[in-house]
């Protein structure tokens, strides 16, 4: 070999690879996805959800990366759940039957009136969007609506209230419900409600608050008569 064939070798030679090459974003980033979509897949699994009015930035990536974003959910047990009409989309618990996979997702324990606050919400999510407005919902309003409940607790009308303001508490702090701008006692329900209940789950939880309430009734009437 002489010295001409040397100084080809160097320069056709590929180039050692670094950070940079590699898309690092800092020192010791062995990662390949890009910023956008590692912003995207954090937001995902911090939760609750991304919605397209209030994560502006990230839904056109999440849907651009949809099939990425979705193989490195499953890489941790967990599947991509997108409503592009409503947009939203969420990541959840994959079903993966009987094998024996870690739970990563923090749950949220719901109380009783927690869930009837829910199937509430939901209702009137629908409405809103069946009417093509956004579902705004009142504090007080609330509280009225949920009153049908107040005799499953033994407790008076302000201790009652005051349970339910807990819930729209619990609601705020997941993202269920969004307090509008300019205002302490109204807010917005999240699009994402209405992936969280099937209607198979709403036809069960609504058939057991009724009889509930109907229980209610044919008590109160008998204590009535008497």
């Amino acid at each position: 070999m002489n010295l001409h064939e040397e100084a080809e070798l160097a320069v056709t030679a590929p180039a050692l690879p670094d950070a940079t090459a590699k898309g690092a974003l800092f020192d010791g980033d062995t990662g390949v996805l890009p910023l956008e979509v590692r912003r995207v897949l954090c937001q995902l699994l911090a939760g609750p959800s991304i919605d397209a009015g209030r994560h502006t930035a990230l839904w056109p990536v999440l849907l651009r990366y949809e099939a990425t974003l979705h193989s490195q959910l499953c890489e941790l047990f967990l599947e991509l759940v997108i409503d592009r009409e409503a947009g939203v989309a969420f990541a959840r618990q994959a079903d993966t039957g009987e094998l024996d996979t870690p739970v990563l997702l923090r749950s949220l324990p719901l109380t009783f009136i927690d869930t009837v606050l829910l199937l509430h919400l939901r209702q009137q999510l629908l409405e809103g969007e069946a009417q093509g407005r956004r579902a705004v919902v009142e504090e007080g309003a609330l509280v009225d609506a949920l009153s049908v409940y107040e005799r499953n607790f033994s407790t008076d009308r302000a201790g009652f209230a005051k349970r339910v303001a807990a819930a729209i508490a619990k609601m705020r702090e997941s993202h269920v419900l969004e307090r509008l701008r300019g205002s302490e006692d109204r807010y917005e329900v999240s699009p994402t409600l209405k992936l969280l209940f099937s209607a198979e789950d709403v036809q069960a939880l609504t058939q057991v608050y009724r009889e509930l309430r109907g229980a209610d009734v044919v008590l109160q009437e008998a204590a009535d008569e008497q």
